[in-house]
């Protein structure tokens, strides 16, 4: 998803309107894992009645150009809140986008976001498709005007915020409240690494293997050192460069951010553009198809070979552990469903 808006027009917009926010006491539901590093974002404030508000509003079209794309269209929660099944998201009028849609999952811990870190706030992320032409192709001026024209909503948001009348701050940060509590942590690895679970010796092999491997880039119990690479997936990107769209610096071309694989076997297809199908394939790519160019990350290319060394048993135990991340309480709590 490209970076469609200007920083410092929204961050205005913000300023502005920080005195309309009145945050009763934080909501009890939100909760930091203690096994997680610390949260790389400031915690946004969270009540019920704003959580509330933030799930409605994710799950409403209304946010869209011609009121058919919400934001859980593109962001499924079976699916670890990404498109699963969809290389690239889908947008209105059944618009293809280039990218595949990220998880929605432990913002709190990202310093930035999207595939080209073209967003640093979490106040911010809900503009990017809102204002984006292949997905929702709205403007923020249209979806307020609609919302305040709508009785339910402003009866929400006075409730909320202690105001019925709807700003674009509030529009925001509601949002933000409801992905901020999208917190995955109770995976069959994370009673592991809690010692209040087992994993299998195959399993444990395979994160021995996945530590060894694949630990550089996918670090620590989030699995994402944050960071952007180019994993050699393409030798050539006349067609999506990266983070160069953002930064503009040669060195980032064809770098994409390193994605957490928390959930990883519910998020498929793989990879920025989604062409990888399967896990069996992404470790294929990591140890058959690696591509070289300029920018290729220099853990992909050591001692005049492209790629990591994988056997076919290293893939299988991988693989294993990789499935000891799937946080079943997470992709079936119905408080993130749609109500």
């Amino acid at each position: 998803m490209k970076y469609s808006v200007c920083i410092f027009l929204i961050f205005g917009l913000l300023s502005c309107n920080k005195e309309e926010i009145k945050r009763p006491d934080s909501w009890r539901g939100l909760r930091l894992p203690a096994h997680f590093p610390m949260a790389e974002k400031e915690l946004i404030p969270v009540t019920q009645a704003g959580f509330e508000l933030g799930r409605k509003l994710f799950y409403d079209p209304i946010l869209s150009r011609d009121n058919t794309i919400s934001c859980g269209s593109c962001h499924i929660q079976g699916s670890a809140f990404t498109h699963h099944g969809h290389d690239v998201s889908h947008g209105i009028d059944d618009r293809l986008g280039k990218r595949n849609a990220p998880a929605v999952q432990n913002l709190l811990w990202q310093k930035n976001y999207f595939w080209d870190g073209g967003v640093n706030n979490l106040d911010l992320i809900a503009i990017n498709p809102i204002q984006n032409h292949l997905e929702m192709d709205e403007t923020l001026s249209n979806v307020l005007e609609k919302l305040n024209k709508n009785g339910a909503y402003k009866a929400s948001f006075k409730n909320a915020f202690g105001s019925d009348k709807i700003s674009t701050a509030t529009f925001l940060n509601a949002i933000s409240q409801f992905m901020e509590m999208l917190i995955s942590d109770h995976s069959r690895y994370d009673l592991y690494v809690t010692g209040k679970g087992t994993l299998t010796s195959v399993e444990i092999e395979g994160l021995q293997l996945f530590k060894q491997k694949c630990g550089s880039c996918h670090l620590g119990d989030l699995f994402s050192d944050n960071s952007f690479r180019n994993n050699g997936l393409k030798n050539s990107f006349s067609f999506d460069k990266g983070r160069y769209e953002i930064s503009l610096k040669d060195i980032d071309i064809g770098k994409f951010k390193v994605p957490s694989l928390r959930n990883v076997a519910l998020t498929a297809p793989y990879m920025h553009d989604g062409s990888l199908g399967n896990l069996e394939g992404v470790l294929n790519h990591y140890a058959l198809n690696v591509k070289d160019s300029p920018t290729l990350d220099p853990i992909l290319k050591q001692n005049g070979r492209l790629g990591i060394q994988l056997s076919t048993s290293d893939k299988i135990k991988i693989i294993a552990f990789l499935n000891t991340m799937t946080d079943t309480e997470f992709v079936n709590n119905p408080a993130f469903a749609e109500q």
